[in-house]
């Protein structure tokens, strides 16, 4: 029962994280709402937490397997909410995210420039604060990430082997 539920957390996460950047890329691509370099991070980091879910799905016989990759879409997600946070914190009121870590990360990447419509740059950070529903996007995204860290941290725990009562017991 709780491998079933482990395997849900999991796929729950892989759908979620690869619907933020489906939201992300409609927006940009269909609303024009340009992301800065903290915005495409933040969508790296949604597909790394969606591979390590898939993978930890596809490693569900392997208890270890699974336990890592849980532990590792936790820790992501955990990235992604000190990410969201800075860009709302930090990042929004600069007029250029130009030499910023998420600027620097992404474009020596190379993601910027070899899958442009997905990471590229195209607005500094106080012209990407926009507002979904009354509520900035990077706001939704801390949800989003806390969300997923839990649900990490909650399959990284129902993943433990039962311990026996007499565990350690001489028989």
């Amino acid at each position: 029962m709780k491998t079933v539920l482990v395997d849900r957390l999991l796929a729950f996460t892989a759908i979620a994280s690869l619907g933020a950047v489906a939201v992300a890329l409609v927006s940009q691509h269909v609303f024009d709402m340009q992301p800065c370099a903290w915005c495409v991070l933040q969508r790296l980091i949604y597909l790394a937490i969606a591979v390590f879910a898939v993978l930890g799905l596809v490693l569900r016989r392997i208890a270890a397997a699974q336990k890592t990759c849980a532990g590792i879409v936790a820790a992501l997600a955990l990235a992604g909410v000190a990410t969201a946070i800075y860009q709302h914190n930090v990042a929004s009121q600069l007029m250029s995210c130009d030499q910023t870590f998420a600027d620097r990360f992404m474009t020596g990447s190379g993601l910027d420039g070899s899958l442009p419509s997905v990471f590229g740059i195209y607005a500094t950070c106080a012209d990407a604060a926009v507002d979904l529903l009354g509520v900035r996007y990077e706001i939704w995204s801390v949800l989003l990430f806390a969300v997923l860290a839990v649900a990490g941290v909650a399959a990284l725990l129902l993943r433990r082997r039962p311990r026996s009562l007499f565990a350690g017991a001489a028989h």
